[in-house]
């Protein structure tokens, strides 16, 4: 598999977690299912949106391949009705959101760095793009909902996405790109994990 190719999988399989990250938090906000497409649309989509801006590559990528668009809805609806099913108060539906929200963070980190590498930008650069499209979709999510981004909170949500960038970068010199993304992936997934089990409720 191609770089560009492995580059346009992690994108679509970052889309959907997002989409489905945002699906649920409309429904624990009690919002109904075009709510939850528009919520679903900005933080699928917002990362990406910033980045391509950022980096000067118009139109930005959701204009060019509406495959993105095609992802995000679908899952968006069919989350929203999967989880307007799960019994509300157990926490259940918060559990799913984090987790959703932990592997969305680490696929579009690596999506981010991948453009920016393809862009010519310095590495420092690369992993600070790679952490804007990780970490800008579920910001504007938790904004839209009138709660604080989790970005802001002790959860090392920018931190674990610095890292896992700069880890990424320096696999990539010595292994195959499918083995730094995916140890890379592995490790932020972890320990965005860990973070979330540490600050669950006892």
């Amino acid at each position: 598999m191609t770089f560009a190719a492995l580059t346009v999988l992690l994108t679509i399989l970052a889309t959907a977690t997002m989409a489905a990250s945002a699906a649920i938090q409309a429904v624990r906000h009690e919002f109904d299912a075009f709510g939850a497409t528009v919520l679903a649309m900005t933080t699928a989509l917002g990362g990406g949106t910033v980045r391509d801006l950022l980096i000067g590559r118009t139109p930005v990528f959701w204009i060019t391949d509406l495959t993105y668009i095609a992802t995000t809805i679908p899952t968006a609806l069919g989350t929203y009705w999967l989880a307007t099913r799960m019994a509300s108060g157990n926490g259940r539906r918060e559990r799913l959101l984090l987790r959703f929200d932990a592997i969305g963070l680490a696929l579009f980190t690596l999506v981010g760095i991948g453009v920016a590498n393809q862009a010519a930008t310095t590495p420092v650069i690369a992993v600070i793009i790679g952490c804007i499209t990780g970490t800008v979709g579920g910001m504007i999510r938790d904004m839209l909902c009138n709660e604080t981004p989790t970005i802001l909170r002790r959860d090392l949500y920018a931190t674990i996405s610095l890292a896992g960038g700069a880890l990424y970068l320096g696999l990539a010199t010595i292994a195959p790109d499918p083995v730094a993304i995916g140890v890379s992936f592995a490790a932020m997934l972890a320990t965005r994990l860990l973070v979330i089990e540490r600050n669950s409720p006892t």
